[in-house]
């Protein structure tokens, strides 16, 4: 529907920046469409009878935000989608605070909802953005359940970040999943 001039705003918010819900609702607003589906990540107050205080994010900022906007693109080649806006927090955000919001419009609310679902769980699954629960009595980082599941399909495409070296021809090649593959040289710069 945006056809070459996607329609997208992705932000991470540095701390202390609460989500401004209506700035990205009226983003994705448009007289065309007939649906605007949202999703709010709020902080809970308790986790497994635990009573939480705050969350607290972290992320690599840059990857983050190739990440979402790859993300959004997925999407658009999914769905029929008119506007896109994904927001997360950074810092402290205390229990009843939005930590991340996505809104999506589309003419059709089918197409809408599906990319929301899509978005945020992708956004969980694979987005560099790392949280820490923060109890009464203690802390914790927190794996996604999305991302856990995936494991799987990780190993599958990487099977671990253990450097390799293995020759290709005459080249000696070193390869890794953390990184694109290396030529190796000697001193003298043969392969």
């Amino acid at each position: 529907m945006a056809g070459e001039d996607e329609k997208n705003l992705v932000e991470i918010l540095e701390e202390n920046h609460p989500i401004d819900i209506t700035k990205y609702t009226n983003y994705v607003h448009s007289p065309q469409c007939g649906a605007i589906a949202t999703f709010f990540g709020n902080t809970r107050d308790t986790f497994d009878g635990k009573t939480v205080i705050e969350l607290r994010y972290e992320a690599y900022v840059p990857m983050a935000i190739r990440c979402l906007k790859s993300i959004c693109s997925s999407a658009r080649s999914l769905w029929n989608l008119n506007a896109i806006a994904v927001a997360h927090r950074l810092g402290s955000v205390p229990v009843g605070e939005t930590s991340v919001f996505v809104a999506i419009s589309s003419v059709h609310r089918v197409d809408a909802l599906d990319a929301c679902k899509f978005v945020i769980d992708e956004l969980k699954a694979s987005v560099p953005i790392w949280k820490k629960e923060v109890y009464s009595n203690g802390e914790v980082w927190k794996e996604n359940m999305e991302f856990l599941e995936r494991i799987p399909e990780i190993g599958k495409i990487r099977s671990c970040c253990k450097p390799k070296v293995k020759v290709e021809g005459d080249e000696v090649v070193k390869t890794g999943c953390c990184g694109p593959k290396v030529k190796v040289e000697d001193d003298n710069g043969n392969a």
